[in-house]
């Protein structure tokens, strides 16, 4: 089994990409670097290591604009080679800034949000069906359920028993505009979850041993009904200058803060 990768090593390669780049959506894919860690190095399961293998579980990344924090696993994966990293976003990179399904690894293409759950909940109903062992991952934006079509795919997911798909809220409290608490106002997601028929739970989604062990225990418990973990993070996690603040959903990076960002961070390999 793979151990989880380390997220500072990750959220380093994640400011690599948005500084060369000049790139945003820093910290909403800080917010996610946890919970992707954890997935690709203890739960996700590639056969020969083939990122398109037919037996492969799914990862689905809904919030799409979080894709540097699952194209710094990808690297780790060596599904992406280190020199695309550094030429991320520029012309004639194959990697944009948001999720692009021709990517290894890359199952959907979204940023348009609101569309990879439902993705998610076909997959797993097709791996239903055809009695495979898969497992189906949705990773979806707190923001993200101001869609109507989440509430519809979650209600789709219950009725069709898909206790093959796990969604994960990553639950940062932001969204573009502002503060979801202000803007559409998601209320208690862990029992609007439960009310929608899904097996829930509210975790720190940057404790990786409570990730571990509620993906552990979702995936051993057949009972009919899909998996929710709202995931509580912050936005921006890792640097305090970022933490918290809705500036660094669309602002770039300049020499001064990315020496900071990476200052706070400390050396590789530490």
């Amino acid at each position: 089994m793979r151990q989880p990768f380390e997220p500072r090593s990750l959220r380093r390669t994640i400011l690599g990409m948005a500084y060369y780049g000049s790139s945003v959506h820093i910290a909403c894919a800080f917010s996610i670097v946890e919970i992707l860690a954890v997935l690709y190095g203890k739960h996700l399961r590639y056969p020969d290591g083939r990122p398109d293998h037919p037996s492969r579980d799914y990862l689905i990344l809904s919030k799409g604009h979080g894709v540097m924090a699952q194209y710094a696993c990808l690297l780790e994966m060596g599904w992406i080679a280190p020199h695309e990293l550094t030429n991320y976003y520029k012309d004639g990179t194959r990697l944009y800034g948001l999720a692009e399904a021709w990517i290894p690894g890359v199952e959907v293409t979204s940023g348009s949000l609101g569309h990879g759950l439902s993705i998610g909940a076909g997959l797993a109903l097709a791996a239903k069906r055809h009695a495979t062992e898969q497992m189906c991952y949705a990773v979806v934006g707190d923001g993200e359920t101001n869609e109507g079509s989440v509430w519809e795919a979650l209600q789709f997911a219950a009725q069709q028993r898909l206790d093959n798909l796990i969604v994960i809220v990553d639950k940062n409290d932001f969204q573009a505009m502002g503060r979801t608490a202000d803007i559409l106002a998601p209320g208690d997601m862990v029992a609007k979850f439960a009310a929608f028929g899904f097996d829930t739970m509210l975790v720190d989604g940057h404790d990786q041993d409570a990730l571990h062990a509620a993906l552990s225990t979702f995936k051993m418990r057949k009972n009919g009904q899909p998996k929710g973990i709202i995931a509580k993070t912050v936005k921006g996690r890792g640097v305090s200058f970022m933490e918290n603040s809705n500036l660094w959903h669309y602002t770039r990076l300049d020499a001064t803060a990315f020496a900071a960002a990476l200052g706070e961070l400390g050396p590789a390999g530490e």
